[in-house]
């Protein structure tokens, strides 16, 4: 069985929780821009020497003051989704973050930005992709980003790397471990990719 596209599939939805983030993003009460926080993020490429672009992004969010890098997966080579194309490298990472979820975002946004992302073609090829599927146990829908990723359910190449590193990380909107949420998913197009 697989997911919707929407998300919504066989597993419950869990609304936006007050007391967290307001709709703006920016800080409530209990929830302050020192505290560490744990995230995550899916790491893509099918566009020139792939797995260097991947490396070369880890070490730079590594090295972003605020954030520290918790685990890394193995890369895995994919089908794309959309137009076709290359196939993907793909990875996640868990990070401890000292700061706020759009910071966070903006921070990626700009690291596409230096390997040259340009965005066109919607799901078309790319030389880098950095998304944030999860910040703690935060649900979180703005017009310029949703905690947990909408699609990361539906994605093996994103659960298969994600549950090597936090298989028991609760998805917030589901309430399911992301290692149960792999088992939902086809994952007969991702494969470990040993590397040169």
């Amino acid at each position: 069985m697989t997911f919707s596209g929407t998300g919504t599939g066989k597993y419950p939805q869990r609304q936006p929780e007050k007391g967290l983030l307001n709709k703006s993003a920016m800080p409530v009460a209990g929830y302050a821009e020192a505290e560490l926080r744990r995230s995550a993020l899916a790491l893509g490429s099918n566009m020139g020497d792939s797995q260097k672009t991947l490396e070369a992004a880890i070490q730079i969010l590594a090295q972003t003051p605020g954030i520290s890098l918790e685990a890394r997966s193995n890369w895995y080579k994919t089908k794309a989704v959309g137009p076709p194309q290359p196939d993907y490298l793909n990875g996640c990472v868990t990070l401890q973050v000292e700061i706020l979820p759009h910071q966070l975002l903006d921070i990626l946004l700009g690291i596409e930005q230096q390997f040259g992302r340009v965005r066109q073609e919607r799901w078309g090829p790319r030389i880098l992709d950095l998304d944030l599927l999860l910040f703690d146990d935060i649900i979180l829908d703005t017009p310029n980003l949703q905690i947990p990723h909408p699609r990361m359910r539906d994605r093996a190449f994103v659960l298969v790397p994600l549950a090597e590193i936090a298989p028991d990380w609760v998805e917030p909107v589901s309430g399911y471990v992301i290692k149960e949420l792999l088992k939902e998913v086809d994952c007969s197009d991702v494969h470990l990719w040993i590397g040169n």
